[in-house]
């Protein structure tokens, strides 16, 4: 194995930790980055260093968390140490030095210290002992030890070993624990990336390359497994660690494909689509900035405009120094080529009609215009982490007019949202179909009776409900199907809708779009409980000078309850969501034409 210890990547990258924002240049690692020499981002620089003191500040008003309180997490305490770190170690900082931050890191890392296990592992909320979560844990104390080890102040001596101590004992748990999900083996083998380069030992690489050796898989549309925001930017940023450490530089080919997709994915604002998520972020608002040290990174390494693109508009995003400026000084420490200044242009399409096959998601740009269509949930659609069920079928924006997402219901059997059968591309036309079943069923034959009549607790054929009815060795009867197709066709950022639903009569059928909070309506009818129903004609949404034009509307009942399928209603719950609510309602047969632009 051909690997580089931090010290000496540190040293490739260049910049000492004491001259970051007065030296002229930077010595890129050769292994990554031309031999050339590029000036310091120090306008960036300062801006870390002042906003990082200012967390230092804070962190320091705030009592530590008393000894005699057990930690459920220690993310937020790991992520303090390197704040911490980062400030007493930089010759710039006013904390250079500090007594009372060098009182606080001590006290920090004895509280670090008592909740790691014998095995080394520490509790994350309800996962107890838990290798994935220490890993994520390592790498904020991997990057303070980092800065420590090379400031090598007298007073922080102690403190070095006890970090040195909490970060080897972690290393045997990296090298025998276990995982849940996809993302955790290459946080895992990060973490062992970094320890390997503070502390080497070929037990650390072995284990690294015992995960490696199941592959890292990634489709054709650049999504891995998990086709999530949230552990995307988590495995980038993995794998560019393993790249750096390891010398492996074919893992950046694999960051930057990913990158590319989620250009695509970025909202002109810089929201993140994660409709098709198979996580819990599919039903969150994300902002493409926890990708940013991933798309510097690789802007920096590939001079790619799209990526010098995404990280200006990051930049500018107003979750920008709560996100990145509060705690990201340890890690431009730690990987002097961050440092670097980029382009300040980058020419990228902003006109383009991308199709994620695999996904089933379509991502469509025109102007300020952009438009989400998705039709890729798991099927069967099952409630739970690890498959992808969100009804959200259309997302539509135009500059600060959000329609936030369509769906469609019906009460068909109580089944709840349409949830696409994948997406058919036919020129410019998007076509969605879905197919639900509902069946009955017939007595049981002679050979399947029970006197006491205590027969097996089974799911239904059609997967509905579970009762003690045996429904394997029953026949189906009286089977009812309901087919729904909807028609997509985009004409320069314009949307022609065009629905059908057939199958047995009178079932009700509610389109449901739900608008940002703020937006004005005119058109449409305001009801109970915040509800508008368009009822005929147009209606016009809009923020400011924003306008999303739709319609026209019908409205042939006004039940708008229990939209999600039984399998929320039976527990109480429901996918509504903060927002303005418009209603466009009809019954079977159902057909209806609308446009949104």
């Amino acid at each position: 194995m051909n690997h580089i210890s931090r010290s000496e990547f540190l040293k490739l990258g260049g910049l000492s930790l004491l001259s970051a924002l007065v030296s002229d240049a930077v010595l890129a690692n050769d292994s990554f980055f031309s031999a050339t020499a590029t000036k310091v981002d120090s306008l960036l620089m300062n801006k870390l260093l002042s906003t990082n003191d200012a967390r230092v500040e804070q962190l320091l008003q705030k009592e530590l968390t008393d000894s005699a309180i057990r930690l459920s997490s220690f993310r937020s305490l790991a992520n303090s140490i390197a704040v911490l770190s980062a400030s007493v170690s930089h010759s710039e900082s006013k904390f250079y030095k500090s007594k009372i931050v060098v009182e606080r890191l001590y006290q920090s890392a004895d509280v670090l210290l008592k909740g790691q296990y014998s095995d080394g592992t520490v509790d994350a909320g309800g996962n107890r002992q838990s290798p994935p979560d220490t890993a994520f844990v390592l790498e904020w104390i991997c990057s303070a030890a980092t800065v420590l080890n090379l400031n090598k102040q007298k007073q922080l001596e102690d403190l070095r070993n006890k970090l040195k101590k909490f970060i080897q004992n972690a290393g045997e748990a990296m090298i025998t624990g276990g995982v849940h999900t996809p993302n955790h083996r290459w946080v895992v083998c990060a973490a062992l990336a970094n320890i390997n380069s503070l502390y080497p030992d070929v037990r650390y690489i072995n284990r690294i390359n015992q995960w490696l050796a199941e592959g890292i898989y990634l489709n054709q549309d650049g999504h891995y497994s998990e086709r999530s925001g949230v552990y995307s930017a988590v495995i980038d940023k993995a794998l560019i660690t393993m790249a750096t450490l390891l010398n492996k530089p074919q893992l950046l080919d694999i960051v930057q494909k990913n990158l590319i997709t989620y250009y695509y994915y970025t909202e002109p604002n810089g929201d993140l689509v994660t409709v098709d998520s198979r996580r819990q972020d599919q039903f969150l608002n994300l902002t493409v900035t926890k990708f940013y040290l991933q798309y510097r990174f690789m802007a920096i390494h590939t001079g790619n405009p799209m990526f010098v693109y995404m990280v200006h508009l990051i930049e500018k995003s107003p979750d920008f120094a709560r996100s990145i400026l509060s705690d990201s000084l340890v890690e431009f420490m730690t990987i002097p080529v961050l440092q670097q200044q980029i382009s300040l242009e980058s020419k990228v399409e902003n006109d383009f009609a991308k199709f994620f096959a695999i996904s089933n998601l379509a991502r469509i740009r025109r102007g300020k215009t952009a438009i989400t269509l998705f039709g890729g949930n798991d099927k069967p659609v099952l409630i739970v982490s690890g498959r992808s069920s969100n009804p959200n079928f259309l997302m539509y924006r135009k500059g600060d007019a959000i329609l936030k997402y369509m769906r469609l219901s019906s009460s068909f059997f109580r089944m709840g949202y349409f949830s696409s059968d994948g997406i058919e591309k036919v020129g410019n036309k998007y076509i969605l179909k879905e197919t639900k079943e509902a069946d009955y069923y017939q007595p049981l034959a002679p050979e399947f009776l029970k006197a006491d009549g205590d027969y097996q607790l089974s799911e239904s054929k059609d997967k509905r409900f579970w009762n003690k009815m045996d429904f394997d060795n029953r026949v189906v009867s009286n089977v009812k199907k309901q087919t729904t197709v909807i028609e997509i066709e985009e004409n320069n950022g314009a949307l022609s809708i065009d629905f059908k639903v057939d199958g047995p009569p009178n079932v009700e059928i509610t389109i449901e779009m739900c608008f940002k909070e703020g937006t004005e309506i005119a058109g449409a009818t305001l009801v109970e409980k915040g509800n508008y129903f368009l009822k005929s004609g147009n209606a016009t949404l809009n923020i400011g000078n924003d306008v999303i034009h739709l319609g026209p509307g019908m409205a042939e009942h006004q039940n708008v309850n229990n939209l999600d399928s039984e399998e929320y209603t039976y527990h109480q719950g429901s996918l509504r969501t903060e927002g303005l609510h418009v209603y466009i309602t009809g019954l079977t047969p159902f057909q209806h034409k609308m446009t949104i632009s």
